[in-house]
């Protein structure tokens, strides 16, 4: 069975076909995911699909591009929700430097108000790093993370940089990308990093994994992400699906 770690089947592009979907994923041997939530509307979407599906959970957080709309009552409300008993971790957070949106300096204070209240907390976070790596990996350890742990999600980086992430007692989450011909980074990861560290994911309905690239992604295709992850390794589809799922089981505190 697969665990596909972060979804956004809170996003409008399902709105037409969601149980469809669902059903697909199931078909396909998921039989877990996390719907991730990163501002108001996303985060009450993923709340009310964890309560209604048992094999969904959710996250919440403020996503670093929306960071500058973030208030000190929306982190209360984030406070509230992770006593939630299928919300699982705190996030995406973390800090994007393609978009120009928020100012750097607030998305670094967000991120930082987010990572010391999942400490209070006692959830793992959900990292989004977009062309920040540096900085992210410097407030990680300054804010000392590693007490809480999560995930490097959608994972782009360098082998070295991952496992910085991984002694800091992150997971190292691949997505679609993975399966793109020329994408030697995601490959080199999978192949370097061990599988008690590797979590899989699709980030739908974004990066959809190679033969559907640029159509809407959906959970079914982690089994893409998954078998790509096989494959380099030399290993069955069945042991990275069986250990890439006890890794979430265990960051998420699932039964």
């Amino acid at each position: 069975m697969l665990f596909d770690t972060h979804v956004h089947l809170n996003a409008e592009q399902f709105n037409d076909d969601l149980q469809e979907v669902i059903e697909r994923a199931k078909t396909e041997g998921v039989s877990h995911m996390v719907v991730v939530g990163f501002d108001r509307p996303t985060i009450t979407r993923a709340i009310e699909l964890c309560e209604e599906h048992e094999f969904i959970h959710a996250s919440v957080g403020w996503h670093p591009v929306d960071a500058i709309d973030m208030t000190p009552e929306d982190l209360d409300w984030l406070r509230e929700l992770s006593a939630h008993p299928k919300v699982v971790a705190l996030g995406e957070m973390g800090l994007d430097y393609h978009w120009d949106k928020s100012p750097r300096e607030i998305q670094k204070d967000v991120f930082r108000k987010q990572i010391r209240l999942a400490k209070e907390v006692g959830l793992p976070i959900i990292i989004h790093n977009r062309d920040a790596t540096a900085d992210i990996v410097e407030i990680l350890k300054e804010e000392d993370a590693k007490e809480v742990g999560g995930i490097m999600h959608c994972y782009s980086g360098s082998v070295e940089t991952a496992k910085e992430c991984i002694d800091m007692n992150f997971y190292i989450s691949l997505g679609g990308p993975v399966t793109f011909k020329n994408a030697k980074k995601p490959k080199e990861v999978a192949q370097a990093v061990d599988l008690d560290r590797l979590l899989v994911e699709t980030d739908c309905p974004y990066l959809t994994p190679h033969p559907y690239r640029g159509k809407r992604n959906e959970p079914a295709y982690v089994k893409l992400v998954a078998e790509q992850i096989a494959e380099l390794k030399g290993i069955s589809l069945e042991e990275v699906a069986h250990a890439t799922s006890e890794n979430a089981k265990k960051l998420f505190g699932i039964k």
